[in-house]
């Protein structure tokens, strides 16, 4: 009859772990593998997330939704000096900046789109 012993906890052939170590590692590089799939997992789950719900407003409409809706005022004038030029023209949410030349100089008008007022003027001086 043979008795029940200590497990055996002699090195493996040509290794300095023990067979209880050895598991152990293994159980070990199991779970962080699955963290690591699963952390790769989420993070691209966020970035999908967060790509769709791009250019949407609190409400979940797009910018251009929201301006589609809102009654639009008819007519907006802007006064610019007789020689001012559009050099270019930059769109943020409901606010419009335009950049003028003109022979007084430089400057930014800023606009609200919605109700057709300016919200600033900012002229450009070099020093």
């Amino acid at each position: 009859m043979a008795v029940m012993s200590e497990p055996d906890n002699s090195p493996l052939p040509g290794t300095v772990f023990t067979p209880r170590q050895v598991r152990a590692l293994k159980i070990a590089v199991i779970v962080m593998g699955v963290l690591l799939v699963g952390g790769f997992a989420f993070v691209l789950a966020a970035i999908v997330y967060q790509a769709s719900q791009l250019g949407k407003g609190a409400a979940g409409d797009t910018a251009s939704q929201a301006l589609a809706k809102r009654d639009v005022v008819p007519g907006v004038e802007l006064a610019l000096p007789p020689d001012a030029t559009v050099t270019s023209m930059d769109l943020d949410g409901e606010r419009l900046a335009l950049h003028l030349n003109s022979s007084l100089g430089p400057e930014v008008v800023i606009v609200d789109v919605g109700s057709g007022k300016v919200l600033a003027r900012i002229k450009i001086k070099q020093q």
